[in-house]
């Protein structure tokens, strides 16, 4: 049985299944957010590195509230020149804590989704998990102003996030 849960971790490749955080980060999530107005395309301008995302370029998300509450999620990029993407679902599990979220590409396994931080007017959001080992940077554009990708990375830094483990897209 531990075998399996072992295997389990490593194919989801999810932080919530190692023990505690290996850094100290500041992953307080933003109290206000609208999913409404979270739907739609994003691009990613930066992420940790992972499993799930390595060698991708070019990586968009899509999400799409549906009539049950619940939201698609389309993520989609090229890796070695060739289109992929993938389709998943999320939820916003508790209204009181609108800025976590939980996403799922597999079965019922759920791996944590904050909006650590958002634009007043939803044109950029950081996004992190439970733990240090997520993290990205999106926007409704494909590339960010300089001013404002450095005001970004500097919010990030203070929270205790290592901006140079981040691979830009």
């Amino acid at each position: 049985m531990k075998q399996i849960l072992i295997l389990l971790c490593a194919l989801l490749g999810l932080g919530s299944c190692q023990g505690g955080n290996s850094t100290q980060i500041d992953n307080r999530t933003v109290a206000q957010f609208d999913v409404s107005r979270f739907m739609g395309k994003w691009y990613e301008i930066a992420r940790y590195d992972h499993r799930f995302e390595k060698g991708m370029s070019r990586v968009t998300a899509t999400y799409t509230l549906l009539p049950n509450g619940r939201i698609e999620v389309l993520n989609a990029g090229y890796k070695d020149g060739k289109y992929k993407e993938i389709t998943g679902k999320a939820k916003q599990p508790d209204p009181n804590d609108p800025g976590k979220l939980k996403v799922s590409f597999f079965l019922w396994f759920y791996a944590d989704y904050y909006v650590l931080d958002i634009d007043p007017d939803y044109r950029y959001v950081l996004i992190g998990s439970s733990s240090d080992k997520y993290l990205w940077i999106m926007s409704r554009e494909e590339k960010l102003p300089d001013d404002v990708l450095q005001q970004l990375l500097d919010e990030l830094r203070k929270r205790g996030y290592d901006t140079d483990r981040l691979v830009f897209n």
